[in-house]
Parts: structure tokens; sequence; C-alpha cells
């Protein structure tokens, strides 16, 4: 059998361009590994309509909803290969399973890369953070810490004192010259050179290397992340260099630099979210439905 598309990826972009696929009566398969970028975060917030639901149950409604669908098939199961035929792509899975489709869409996500900072990643999603959308109101205005990883921290450092007084560690990543002085002071932000040596207690206490310790009630760090999936390289896409790591380029439509291969969602963007990840796999879906039809 050969499907209309394979969804690789099947979190909040890759259910969202399924169900564009299926309403419109298409043969689609979803390839999920069952690994969401959020899955250590207990609530999510910023998604009309269902903000500060468990992100799972989130999942787990628009799967119920997608699998509705009889057009619809879904393999718990890891891609692990991608090639193009002369049908279109044909999809390799780590349990040796082989699919075949006319499109695909890559929407398998991206995995987070933190410092290495004892304390730090057991706490990510749960006391650590990367979004201040996300997460920065539910601090109830307590205090907040910005853990810098690279110059681009300066970002969040500015961001954040909206949600609660903000202390920056700079950690010896970089020393903010006297413009960015300037702009630290005017926002309210405390300054923290000191370098980090870890992270404990039930939130966030940071353990200076002098000894000293600054208790947060979050402590926000941004990242460096890399694709959770090899296919969109293998296939030959163009990537961009984003904040945080590379993405998968695509234009307007969501398709990528290879014909026929769609890309949306957190693999595809610089920065995002659970509502705009939602958006970007619903113009995937469209687009490729339309793809298939204006050949």
């Amino acid at each position: 059998m050969v499907y209309d598309v394979i969804i690789v990826g099947g979190s909040y972009a890759g259910l969202s361009a399924g169900l564009q696929l299926a309403r419109a009566r298409r043969k689609v398969l979803v390839l999920d590994s069952g690994l969401r970028r959020n899955r250590f975060a207990e609530t999510s917030h910023g998604f009309l309509g269902y903000d500060g639901r468990a992100p799972g149950d989130i999942a787990q409604d628009a799967r119920e909803q997608l699998l509705a669908y009889p057009t619809v098939q879904w393999l718990a199961d890891t891609a692990l290969q991608a090639r193009q035929t002369d049908q279109g792509f044909q999809v390799r899975t780590t349990n040796g399973q082989q699919a075949s489709a006319r499109r695909l869409i890559i929407a398998s996500g991206v995995i987070d890369e933190l410092p290495a900072i004892e304390g730090l990643q057991e706490r990510w999603g749960k006391s650590v953070f990367h979004c201040p959308y996300c997460h920065g109101y539910e601090l109830n205005q307590g205090a907040i810490g910005v853990l810098a990883t690279s110059t681009l921290s300066m970002h969040h450092a500015l961001l954040l004192p909206d949600w609660g007084q903000t202390t920056f560690f700079t950690n010896g990543v970089f020393e903010p010259d006297a413009e960015q002085l300037a702009e630290l002071d005017r926002r309210g932000v405390t300054l923290e050179p000191q370098t980090v040596s870890h992270i404990s207690g039930k939130r966030a206490d940071v353990v200076l290397s002098d000894g000293r310790v600054i208790s947060v009630a979050g402590l926000f760090a941004m990242p460096r992340t890399r694709m959770a999936s090899p296919l969109a390289e293998q296939l030959g896409c163009i990537f961009e260099e984003g904040p945080m790591g590379p993405f998968i380029q695509t234009d307007a439509m969501q398709q990528t630099s290879i014909p026929g291969v769609f890309a949306c969602g957190d693999a595809a963007l610089a920065a995002g979210s659970v509502a705009v990840s939602v958006g970007d796999g619903a113009r995937a879906g469209a687009s490729t439905h339309r793809s298939l039809v204006f050949v």
C-alpha cells in the first residue's frame, strides 16, 4: 500500500497536519516515537482553549480525534531512514517496517541540550524552563533566575522582569558591555557574575562557586537544540541556523528544499510553542494536500 502522506512525528504539529489531510479523506500514516518535547512539563499554557491542561492530555485527545477518521493509521515506532523513490518516498523504522507515500511531512521536533550543570536536567520543565510565555505567569511574580548559555540570553534577561524580580547569572559565558549593562539596569535586573556550581532544592536553589545560594521560583535557560530525527538531513533538506540551533528551511507553504517533503513544528521553527506548532502543522497539512491535487 502506498499512502498519500507519511507524517513523521505524532505530537502537536504532526497531529494538526494529519487532521487537515484526514478531513480531505487522504490515506495517512503517522509514525511516532512517543517522545514529546514537553513531556517533562506538568501543564501547558498559552494554547487557546487548553490553557493549564496537562500536555499529555492535549496530545491524547488530539490523537483520539485524528484516529476517528478511517483513512488514518498510526504506527508507534521511530523513523530511522527515508529515501526518494519513483512513487515518492519510502521510510524505514527501527523495527524494520517499511512504508511508502507520495508525500512526506517531517514533524519530528528537536532535542534540548542543556548546559552540563548538576541539577539542571532533572528540573527541566518543572522549575527550569526556556519559554516565559509558557511558564512565567505560574511563578506568581516570585524571584526569577536567568542562566546565561550564550550572548542571546540577554533576550531572556530583558524579557523576564515582567514576570518577577530577575537575577541574571552570567556564569562566565559572556561579559555584558556598557550598553547591555544600561539595558539590564533599566529593566531592574540584578547581575550575578559568579559562576554557578549546581542547582539544588525543591524548586531551584542556585548554588554559586563561592558558596552563596540564591533561591528562585523558576530558572530560565536557553538550551541548544538538535534534530530529533535524521530524515531531513538524509534527504538533503536545507537547514537554517536559529538562536538555539539548526531548523529545517521551509517556504510559505511549509515545503522544504526537497519537492514533496514538508516540515512543521519545532523541527522547522527557530522557536515555538504548542499553539505555534498546531498552527504550523495545520498549514503544512493543507499545503501537502494541495500539492497532491495541483501536481
